[in-house]
Protein backbone atom coordinates (compact mmCIF):
# COMPACT_ATOMS: atom_id res chain seq x y z
CA UNK A 1 0.00 0.00 0.00
CA UNK A 2 2.84 2.37 0.91
CA UNK A 3 4.56 1.70 -2.44
CA UNK A 4 1.55 3.08 -4.31
CA UNK A 5 1.61 6.30 -2.26
CA UNK A 6 5.26 6.92 -3.22
CA UNK A 7 4.72 6.12 -6.90
CA UNK A 8 6.13 8.80 -9.18
CA UNK A 9 4.00 9.85 -12.15
CA UNK A 10 4.73 12.27 -14.97
CA UNK A 11 2.05 14.66 -13.78
CA UNK A 12 3.68 14.92 -10.35
CA UNK A 13 7.08 15.84 -11.85
CA UNK A 14 8.30 19.27 -12.92
CA UNK A 15 7.59 19.98 -16.61
CA UNK A 16 10.28 21.13 -19.03
CA UNK A 17 9.67 24.51 -20.66
CA UNK A 18 10.47 24.79 -24.34
CA UNK A 19 10.95 28.26 -25.74
CA UNK A 20 10.07 28.55 -29.40
CA UNK A 21 8.74 31.01 -31.93
CA UNK A 22 5.04 30.93 -32.83
CA UNK A 23 5.89 29.40 -36.22
CA UNK A 24 7.93 26.67 -34.56
CA UNK A 25 5.13 25.98 -32.12
CA UNK A 26 2.66 25.66 -35.00
CA UNK A 27 4.95 23.16 -36.75
CA UNK A 28 5.38 21.11 -33.56
CA UNK A 29 1.64 21.09 -32.89
CA UNK A 30 0.87 20.11 -36.50
CA UNK A 31 3.39 17.26 -36.39
CA UNK A 32 1.91 16.09 -33.09
CA UNK A 33 -1.61 16.24 -34.55
CA UNK A 34 -0.52 14.19 -37.58
CA UNK A 35 0.97 11.60 -35.25
CA UNK A 36 -2.18 11.53 -33.13
CA UNK A 37 -0.32 12.75 -30.03
CA UNK A 38 -0.47 15.74 -27.74
CA UNK A 39 2.33 18.27 -28.19
CA UNK A 40 3.74 17.23 -24.81
CA UNK A 41 3.80 13.53 -25.66
CA UNK A 42 5.19 14.25 -29.12
CA UNK A 43 8.07 16.32 -27.72
CA UNK A 44 8.81 13.73 -25.01
CA UNK A 45 8.95 10.90 -27.56
CA UNK A 46 11.11 12.86 -30.03
CA UNK A 47 13.35 14.11 -27.22
CA UNK A 48 14.06 10.53 -26.14
CA UNK A 49 14.97 9.54 -29.69
CA UNK A 50 11.86 7.54 -30.53
CA UNK A 51 10.71 7.50 -34.13
CA UNK A 52 7.17 8.81 -34.33
CA UNK A 53 4.71 6.49 -36.05
CA UNK A 54 1.90 8.51 -37.61
CA UNK A 55 -1.75 7.60 -37.50
CA UNK A 56 -2.83 5.86 -40.69
CA UNK A 57 -5.18 8.01 -42.69
CA UNK A 58 -8.59 6.31 -42.55
CA UNK A 59 -9.61 7.81 -45.90
CA UNK A 60 -6.60 6.25 -47.62
CA UNK A 61 -7.33 2.89 -46.01
CA UNK A 62 -10.94 3.04 -47.29
CA UNK A 63 -9.63 3.82 -50.78
CA UNK A 64 -7.24 0.88 -50.51
CA UNK A 65 -10.11 -1.42 -49.55
CA UNK A 66 -12.16 -0.13 -52.51
CA UNK A 67 -9.31 -0.72 -54.97
CA UNK A 68 -8.80 -4.20 -53.52
CA UNK A 69 -12.50 -4.94 -54.07
CA UNK A 70 -12.22 -3.73 -57.68
CA UNK A 71 -9.26 -6.05 -58.20
CA UNK A 72 -11.25 -8.97 -56.82
CA UNK A 73 -14.18 -8.29 -59.16
CA UNK A 74 -11.92 -7.88 -62.19
CA UNK A 75 -10.05 -11.06 -61.27
CA UNK A 76 -13.40 -12.87 -61.02
CA UNK A 77 -14.34 -11.77 -64.54
CA UNK A 78 -10.99 -12.94 -65.87
CA UNK A 79 -11.41 -16.29 -64.13
CA UNK A 80 -14.87 -16.74 -65.69
CA UNK A 81 -13.46 -15.95 -69.13
CA UNK A 82 -10.57 -18.40 -68.68
CA UNK A 83 -13.07 -21.11 -67.69
CA UNK A 84 -15.16 -20.38 -70.82
CA UNK A 85 -18.18 -19.54 -68.67
CA UNK A 86 -21.38 -18.72 -70.60
CA UNK A 87 -21.77 -15.42 -68.71
CA UNK A 88 -18.69 -13.99 -70.41
CA UNK A 89 -18.84 -15.86 -73.72
CA UNK A 90 -19.37 -12.59 -75.60
CA UNK A 91 -16.11 -11.14 -74.32
CA UNK A 92 -13.61 -10.80 -77.14
CA UNK A 93 -9.83 -10.46 -76.99
CA UNK A 94 -10.04 -6.64 -76.90
CA UNK A 95 -12.34 -6.77 -73.87
CA UNK A 96 -9.97 -9.13 -72.07
CA UNK A 97 -6.97 -6.93 -72.91
CA UNK A 98 -8.87 -3.93 -71.51
CA UNK A 99 -9.70 -5.98 -68.40
CA UNK A 100 -6.04 -6.89 -67.94
CA UNK A 101 -5.10 -3.21 -68.36
CA UNK A 102 -7.61 -2.22 -65.65
CA UNK A 103 -6.21 -4.89 -63.33
CA UNK A 104 -2.70 -3.53 -63.89
CA UNK A 105 -3.88 0.05 -63.32
CA UNK A 106 -5.60 -0.95 -60.07
CA UNK A 107 -2.48 -2.80 -58.91
CA UNK A 108 -0.45 0.36 -59.53
CA UNK A 109 -3.00 2.46 -57.60
CA UNK A 110 -2.91 -0.04 -54.75
CA UNK A 111 0.91 0.10 -54.62
CA UNK A 112 0.84 3.90 -54.63
CA UNK A 113 -1.72 3.99 -51.80
CA UNK A 114 0.28 1.51 -49.72
CA UNK A 115 3.44 3.59 -50.16
CA UNK A 116 1.54 6.72 -49.14
CA UNK A 117 0.06 5.06 -46.06
CA UNK A 118 3.28 3.41 -44.92
CA UNK A 119 5.63 6.33 -45.64
CA UNK A 120 6.63 8.02 -42.37
CA UNK A 121 4.74 11.29 -41.86
CA UNK A 122 7.99 13.20 -41.35
CA UNK A 123 8.83 12.66 -45.02
CA UNK A 124 5.47 13.92 -46.32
Amino acid sequence: MEAQENKITRKSCTPIKVYCLPEERAVIEENARRAGLSASTYLREVGQGYQIQGVTDAEQVRELVRVNGDLGRLGGLLKLWLMNDAKVAAFGPNTILALLQRIETNQDRMSHLMEFILRPRAES
